[in-house]
């Protein structure tokens, strides 16, 4: 159950209750991490423009490697809400769920291409390190594997927003839904 008071759809007045109307339209159902900022409406507003542009909007990274990103900086921050919502997203584009479960375990022995590996290592690195004074090495060694400087800043900021949504959900006690994050809309 979550820290801190939600409110529901059933609850839900105003503008609040219009947003969640919009957000089933679209989405299919509310997520508890859109409930978990039901107390401040409009942040579920900048929340979900900033997540559309990142994961659904125009980029050189493909969606299987924003979902990729997803995927692993919630599993090394530990976000079980994360990890199921976007390893089901990713297996849209994987088709594989084993090789979803092995990748969570180490993904470096599913067969990732080089310029996706150092998508990953990067991703965990900026995670686990984000003060480091090697930042500068690393956007260099993704040079040398051949992305571009505007795919760097969708890596950066896909795995900045990982760090951010992972934080609220494990900081407030987002529970994972019974469908286990399936059956969404994407």
């Amino acid at each position: 159950m979550a820290y801190i008071q939600t409110v529901g759809e059933k609850e839900a007045e105003g503008f609040l209750k219009q947003l969640y109307g919009t957000i089933i339209e679209s989405r299919g159902k509310i997520a508890e991490l859109h409930k978990i900022q039901s107390l401040h409406p409009k942040s579920i507003v900048s929340h979900m423009d900033l997540y559309m542009t990142l994961m659904f909007g125009k980029s050189p990274l493909t969606r299987a490697q924003r979902e990729m990103i997803g995927v692993i900086v919630s599993s090394e921050n530990g976000c079980r809400y994360c990890v199921a919502h976007h390893s089901a997203s990713l297996s849209h584009y994987w088709k594989n769920k084993q090789v979803i479960n092995q990748f969570i375990e180490d993904y470096t022995n599913v067969g990732l291409s080089h310029k996706d590996l150092y998508i990953c290592q990067y991703a965990l690195h900026l995670t686990r390190y984000p003060r480091d004074e090697y930042q500068k090495e690393w956007v260099e060694k993704l040079k040398e594997a051949g992305l571009s400087d505007r795919e760097i800043l969708d890596v950066n900021m896909v795995t900045s927003y990982f760090n951010f949504v992972n934080r609220i959900a494990a900081g407030l006690g987002v529970e994972l839904e019974e469908d286990q994050g399936e059956g969404y809309k994407y």
